[in-house]
């Protein structure tokens, strides 16, 4: 461009300001995070300890933390979850039997199959009111 001033060499003071100004924006946000634990979603590979030490084989070292983190990712999920969480987790979600090897054998508490007659104060309304009328038309004929 003809009309654009011409940059001369780099100002080194103003280019420090700019680092400074950069670094002390940077730490303003930071946050320095010491509260460190486990992932529990990361299989852990054990290591052994050195064989002439007597710290790995001291009594009592176990964290009572870390061993309730790792029973709980070994859990299955109909034991941590009450509903399927994803789509896929639906197949093969009810993996009892419907019925114990004997078909005359029927698990009554068992939802699956059974579908039990609810009354409500409507249904037993209109059931005394059909009953009526089937007596009328046989009293009637």
């Amino acid at each position: 461009m003809p009309g654009a001033p011409e940059k001369g060499p780099p100002n080194i003071v103003h280019q420090n300001a700019i680092w400074r100004e950069t670094i002390r924006k940077e730490t303003r946000c930071q946050k320095l995070y010491t509260d460190y634990h486990i992932n529990p979603h990361k299989k852990i590979h054990n290591i052994t300890g050195k064989p002439n030490s007597l710290h790995d084989t001291a009594e009592g070292e176990e964290d009572p933390n870390f061993l309730h983190i790792m029973r709980e990712i070994r859990v299955e999920p109909r034991k941590k979850y009450e509903f399927p969480v994803t789509e896929s987790q639906e197949i093969g979600w009810e993996s009892r039997p419907l019925l114990d090897g004997n078909t005359n054998n029927f698990a009554w508490n068992d939802d699956r199959l059974r579908f039990p007659v609810a009354n409500t104060d409507i249904s037993k309304y209109k059931d005394a009111e059909w009953k009526i009328k089937e007596q009328m038309k046989i009293n009637q004929g």
